[in-house]
């Protein structure tokens, strides 16, 4: 397959990258504003082809698109920090709503018909409907936050595009993913960042946390890498599959678990909850449809995960890494 990446120097990109490669028989080729590898992607230079083009330049895109005629077009590009959207609604919606709808009217123009993959997230449901402990795809889309308000909108577009446009847009709803690479702006790597930091003696031995009290589907960026290529190869058109274990930890515990792998003692000064704007008390993934389309399930356990973001972390900070 020839296949074309948005976003594939960011998190899951490049670990979808990295299992299309693995799999053999893939011509992997990306686009990003920039054009150059991150230093811990580094090692796909040569092996996936990167273009630069920003999906507000259309005909860049189309270029592209032109260049590569790829049979599968995974879309990952976008703003993707929920709590910055609140103070930079613009650019969240620029990104999410205009650069997806100028990628898929790139793919009109260009006459190259791939097989598209619209990343959504589980965020754009908000809290699940009453009596219902998860969220499957008939649930109601209560976004509660500028970005998952503007993902919600990319996703129905995506479904738009199937019925006027002729595309053929598979969709994904990927509920909150963890792993090794991922940005200390989020809460699992920015706690394994400071107890690496911790272990080196860079900082003093006391872990300082916001509000622990949030549950969480969590799951392996591997997984969720996994998940996309089955949902592409087998997603039925216009159709919509959520991604997550379908199990939910409390945040204080997933701490604890990566404290008790620390090497050095570490005290942990947790803020009392805070009832932060746009915030879901319980996120849990019904990934049943999923299942059943694909035959798509976890490989990897929490514990493993969380061993290999602090890992991860320790290597990142060594002298020379």
């Amino acid at each position: 397959m020839r296949v074309l990446i948005t976003g594939i120097t960011g998190f899951v990109g490049g670990h979808l990258t990295e299992l299309l490669l693995a799999e053999g028989g893939h011509a992997v080729a990306g686009v990003s504003r920039r054009a150059a590898w991150p230093a811990e992607l580094a090692h796909l230079s040569g092996k996936a082809e990167l273009f630069p083009a920003d999906l507000h330049d259309p005909a860049a895109v189309e270029e592209v698109i032109r260049r590569v005629r790829p049979d599968w077009l995974f879309h990952l590009a976008g703003y993707a920090k929920t709590g910055k959207s609140f103070d930079e609604p613009d650019a969240c919606w620029r990104d999410n709503v205009d650069g997806t709808r100028r990628l898929f009217d790139a793919v009109a123009r260009s006459g190259v018909r791939p097989r598209i993959l619209f990343a959504s997230t589980g965020l754009v449901y908000g809290d699940p409907d009453p009596g219902r402990e998860a969220t499957d795809e008939t649930t109601t889309l209560k976004p509660a936050s500028p970005y998952a308000a503007s993902k919600a909108a990319a996703d129905l577009l995506a479904y738009q595009v199937t019925r006027t446009a002729g595309l053929d847009v598979v969709r994904v709803r990927l509920f909150n993913q963890i792993g090794p690479r991922q940005s200390a702006e989020f809460a699992v790597p920015n706690f394994a960042r400071q107890i690496a930091a911790i272990e080196r003696g860079e900082q003093p031995p006391e872990l300082e946390t916001g509000d622990l009290s949030a549950y969480r589907d969590l799951t392996d960026v591997r997984d969720m890498a996994d998940a996309l290529v089955r949902v592409i190869r087998r997603g039925e058109k216009g159709a919509v599959y959520n991604a997550g274990s379908g199990r939910v930890w409390k945040m204080a515990d997933v701490l604890n678990l990566l404290v008790a792998q620390a090497r050095v003692p570490i005290r942990v000064k947790a803020k009392a909850a805070s009832g932060r704007i746009g915030d879901t008390a319980v996120s849990r993934a019904d990934p049943r449809k999923l299942h059943a389309a694909t035959g798509w399930q976890p490989k990897y356990d929490l514990g493993r995960t969380l061993a290999d973001v602090l890992e991860s972390w320790r290597v990142r900070g060594e002298p020379g890494a």
